[in-house]
């Protein structure tokens, strides 16, 4: 039992004593460390981009198209994104109603037709319609005989011949009729006809329909024999030459915008267009969903078919400023953070090669396939930058760490 005991001891010892000289041995550096749980050598080199490089012979710099050069300065503008859709003012659409309570006899239009102010729409006829120009020409001739009694009946009361009260009955029943035919005038000059006409015991069987303004015909609402009432909607009118931009901009936007500013906008239905408008208003007021204010611009160079409704999305340019700038291939996001390379020529194994280092910066306003370039650290004089293909260095940086690794 106790020579047992003695074994497992000595056993033990000796475990403990080839331990202790492995870890001594990896701490003399003759052999790699073993990568850790919390990190090691390896780890760290991959960590981010910082200090690492990639060399390229002349031959394979040439083959990747790489194009360096100083990191330039560039005009760049900033750029509000807004979408909306095309609309006209009020002022240039058109709801045709009808005035009276009538039959549809004839439609002289379809939707698309363009008509002028003053145009022919449609008629109505409906037995109101006569009776009402057959009371208006009996007020009218009533008038007419009235007035001549009234005026004989004040020339017999100024020379003390007739009685006061009769001028005064005369008077009050030319005054009453005169106000009726003033009424049922009213009522025809928005039905368009010709009074002197009525005048005349001329009566219309039917009344035109009359567009308000120019433009195009963009619903018809009625069908011919139908009863349309008062103040019914028979047509819409639509004036598409002062069609203009409605765009939404949001509340974090709406400091930057102002009027005289330039909007680039294509409507969605036609993605060949690239229009440009001229910001005329901005709303003073926000619409709740989304928190947005509406700001108007007038297009400048109108072409293909644009009609109201249309959807847009669009840039609003709202200021220009020279930055130092690269094309937006020369940029990478790696891990969250942006990377630009920077080249320089050097020395290795007696051949001359390309050193490329990554170098984080900040990136700030874009621009028609530019970015703003903001260094975290001035660039050492004379130091050249890579111009294009990123995305391809960074590849060629880690296809290397791999084949480093295995």
């Amino acid at each position: 039992m106790n020579f047992n005991i003695k074994s497992i001891f000595f056993a033990a010892l000796v475990i403990f004593s080839l331990n202790s000289c492995k870890q001594e041995k990896t701490a003399d550096g003759h052999d790699e460390p073993e990568a850790s749980e919390n990190g090691g050598e390896h780890q760290e080199q991959n960590a981010g981009l910082e200090g690492k490089k990639l060399h390229l012979s002349q031959q394979k710099f040439d083959a990747m198209g790489l194009k360096v050069d100083s990191l330039p300065t560039k005009s760049l503008t900033g750029l509000v994104e807004a979408n909306g859709q095309l609309e006209v003012p009020p002022q240039n659409e058109a709801a045709v109603t009808a005035i009276i309570g009538a039959n549809v006899t004839s439609i002289k239009v379809i939707e698309g037709d363009k008509v002028s102010k003053g145009s022919v729409l449609a008629y109505l006829s409906h037995p109101d319609l006569v009776k009402l120009q057959t009371e208006y020409s009996n007020a009218y001739n009533r008038m007419q005989f009235l007035e001549k009694e009234y005026n004989r009946q004040k020339r017999l009361y100024e020379e003390e011949v007739a009685s006061g009260r009769k001028f005064q009955e005369t008077e009050s029943e030319y005054n009453s009729i005169k106000g009726m035919v003033n009424g049922l005038e009213s009522q025809l000059r928005l039905l368009r006809l010709n009074l002197d006409r009525l005048r005349n015991g001329n009566v219309y069987n039917q009344v035109p329909v009359i567009s308000p303004i120019d433009g195009y015909v963009e619903k018809v609402n009625i069908k011919v024999g139908q009863f349309v009432q008062q103040q019914t909607e028979m047509f819409e009118i639509v004036n598409t030459d002062h069609i203009h931009a409605d765009l939404m901009v949001y509340e974090k936007d709406v400091s930057k915008v102002k009027e005289g500013q330039t909007v680039q906008f294509n409507v969605e239905s036609l993605p060949e267009s690239d229009l440009t408008a001229k910001i005329y208003s901005v709303g003073k007021t926000f619409e709740q969903n989304p928190k947005a204010v509406h700001v108007h611009a007038e297009i400048e160079n109108k072409q293909g078919n644009l009609f109201p409704g249309m959807y847009i999305t669009g840039k609003i340019a709202t200021s220009e400023n020279q930055v130092p700038a690269l094309p937006e291939e020369a940029v990478i996001t790696e891990d969250g953070e942006p990377y630009i390379f920077t080249a320089k020529k050097v020395m290795e194994g007696g051949k001359e090669e390309w050193a490329i280092s990554p170098l984080k910066v900040a990136t700030g306003q874009e621009d028609d396939g530019w970015v703003e370039i903001k260094l975290l650290q001035p660039l050492e004089k004379g130091q050249i930058v890579v111009w294009n293909k990123a995305y391809y260095l960074i590849s060629e940086m880690k296809k290397g760490e791999t084949e480093h690794g295995h």
